[in-house]
């Protein structure tokens, strides 16, 4: 694997914020959002049905909201350290995720991701952390049914992200009791939403604005969870404990590339190219796919397709003898043994695990290589 320090002085050249395309990422942002909502709001008196199609594209604008904070969040979408901090703050009123407690919430996951070591250190977030196959058949039943419920896609990608950025971001859930400031900022954004959302009450009605606000924040969470969780946990994503763990491997393996349709990725803020952001987050979300081209380096990630990461959502549970993420049907039934190795094929050895042919589109055994980088310094 390449060396984590030369890829990332490559990408440094990319990481300098573009005005002219933050502005303009801005406007056409909030821009469509507003006016999306707008059409809304008057389609809601002629046919309840109309302004829910609406809501999809609303979210879409919403999603791409959420990016320009995550941006700014990592200080990458301005020079100025106040500006992104002014817009970040100004982005989390539509998405209704406070910025600064976000934002540190989300340093602990880039300190941390993919380490089988340090999967306490991402707190409460089951998105971006797994649990590994023999830690979930040493639990009991009615713990691994809990697990598996959580973790159902039904539950964790439709009914839990809507939860959690309306009513868990309420509060300071998951906070360190050193995070004043971010505890305080909570409760600030509460407060401007409430003015906010009243006003627009007062105005337009509460019955209203609920009917256009709640379907947008619904579809837009649900997007914004996916986008997040799958890309870490698909298939062949690298989970590494703390001794074999490097930048390098955990960005590059541990990290996926999505790739979408093209207006697809323009309303998810190319966030589909996660590897790259993971090597240098102060590379802004619009030069990331220039980064990501004008490097080979970066071609070694791997891939999902709209398709296989929506089938992505099924692995949850880190098997370390195959060294890739499984069902939980695998590690419920007898296809996985003892030592965890699931094969269930007869005349499959340990160790090997199987490859598509581009030919014949059918599987074949190959001999797994367990080889590892030499730990870098972090």
């Amino acid at each position: 694997m390449p060396q984590i320090d030369q890829i990332f002085s490559r990408t440094r050249a990319f990481q300098a914020p573009i005005l002219a395309r933050s502005l303009g990422q801005l406007a056409t942002s909030f821009g469509g959002f507003f006016v999306t909502c707008a059409a809304m709001y008057l389609t809601l008196a002629v046919c309840l049905w109309i302004a829910l199609a609406l809501s999809a594209l609303a979210a879409g604008f919403l999603v791409r909201i959420f990016i320009i904070q995550h941006d700014c969040g990592h200080g990458s979408f301005f020079r100025s350290r106040r500006a992104n901090e002014l817009i970040g703050r100004l982005c989390s009123l539509m998405t209704l995720t406070p910025f600064a407690f976000w934002r540190r919430q989300h340093a602990r996951h880039h300190g941390s991701w993919n380490n089988l070591d340090r999967r306490a250190a991402s707190g409460l977030d089951i998105y971006s952390s797994c649990m590994t196959v023999a830690e979930y058949r040493a639990l009991g039943p009615w713990r691994r049914r809990l697990v598996h419920l959580s973790n159902h896609p039904i539950v964790a990608n439709l009914l839990l992200p809507p939860l959690v950025f309306v009513v868990l971001y309420r509060v300071p859930f998951d906070a360190a009791k050193g995070w004043q400031r971010e505890r305080r900022e909570v409760y600030l954004t509460n407060l401007a939403l409430a003015i906010l959302m009243g006003g627009l009450g007062l105005v337009l009605g509460c019955g209203r604005v609920a009917a256009v606000q709640l379907p947008i924040m619904v579809i837009a969470s649900i997007v914004g969870v996916w986008l997040f969780s799958i890309q870490h946990r698909f298939e062949h994503a690298k989970w590494m404990p703390d001794a074999s763990w490097s930048f390098a491997a955990a960005s590059l393996g541990g990290a996926s590339y999505l790739r979408l349709p093209r207006f697809l990725q323009w309303f998810t803020g190319n966030i589909g190219f996660h590897h790259v952001h993971h090597v240098n987050p102060r590379v802004p979300n619009y030069r990331l796919e220039e980064c990501h081209n004008g490097d080979a380096a970066f071609q070694s990630a791997s891939t999902l397709s709209l398709r296989t990461a929506l089938q992505a959502l099924r692995y949850v549970l880190w098997d370390s003898d195959l060294e890739r993420l499984v069902p939980f049907r695998l590690a419920a039934s007898g296809l996985v043994n003892s030592r965890g190795i699931s094969t269930g094929i007869p005349g499959i050895d340990h160790g090997q695990t199987f490859h598509r042919s581009p030919r014949r589109g059918v599987h074949s055994p190959r001999c797994s290589l367990r080889g590892r980088d030499a730990h870098l310094e972090r």
